[in-house]
């Protein structure tokens, strides 16, 4: 029996997803499974969709609709609820359950990133879907935060020296210097930067982004999403798996 699983967003020219699932399913010799794209512009089309295929058993959630899909939804994981954003989805019987395996990826990466005795203070920038798994793991580990975002689309968000000196883990969830426009980056004096800081950018396209760049160039400790890329992806085929 045909099983498909995919990816929702608006534009997934930049994802990894499918020649992941796909390279997974060779691996495990699941002849009858595959990995679509689904480019929507609307979530009320793309369930109109879902309605019509009903070989399609799961799939995963991308910006801007980690916290938009959640009304859609027919119910939540504990842990998607305690996120409050959703990026793994799957069918059961005719209901659709959200579920949430950034923060746990988000968390586990950290486990090779930080010192174990890390406790300063934090600075998240963005306040979108990924930030909320990013906060929920933060609060795991019981690392204060703050989180800057713009007021408005058209506002340029400047982050402000008096953060930057008092938080040493700084993590872009913002779609910032993602390929295709690689010259952007979050705007702040990277120059405070020194080996106390540690930059984490979700964004694994390119591998090293302006912000990590910039990072390196003051000795700060670096690492991008690639790692918990993986990691989300594994956590959703576990999640698709067992019911």
């Amino acid at each position: 029996m045909k099983k498909c699983f995919g990816l929702l967003g608006k534009k997934l020219t930049h994802s990894f997803s499918k020649n992941y699932f796909t390279a997974l399913f060779e691996k495990l010799n699941l002849q009858h499974y595959n990995y679509e794209l689904f480019e929507f512009e609307s979530i009320p089309s793309f369930f109109s969709f879902l309605n019509q295929h009903t070989e399609i058993c799961g799939f995963n959630v991308t910006l801007p609709y980690k916290e938009s899909i959640v009304p859609f939804l027919s119910a939540l994981s504990p842990q998607a609820k305690e996120v409050a954003a959703v990026n793994c989805v799957k069918k059961e019987g005719s209901n659709w359950i959200g579920h949430n395996t950034d923060g746990p990826a988000f968390l586990n990466s950290l486990s090779t990133f930080l010192p174990k005795n890390f406790a300063e203070s934090s600075l998240i920038i963005g306040n979108g879907g990924a930030s909320k798994a990013i906060q929920w793991a933060l609060k795991q580990r019981n690392l204060p935060f703050q989180v800057v975002q713009r007021r408005s689309p058209e506002e340029i968000l400047q982050i402000p020296d008096s953060l930057l000196k008092i938080n040493k883990l700084i993590i872009n969830t913002t779609p910032l210097g993602m390929s295709p426009n690689i010259r952007e980056s979050p705007l702040m004096d990277y120059s405070i930067l020194n080996s106390e800081y540690y930059l984490y950018d979700l964004i694994y396209n390119p591998k090293k982004t302006l912000f990590l760049s910039y990072g390196m160039a003051q000795n700060s400790h670096c690492k991008n999403g690639l790692e918990m890329l993986y990691g989300q992806a594994d956590l959703s085929w576990d999640f698709w798996q067992n019911s």
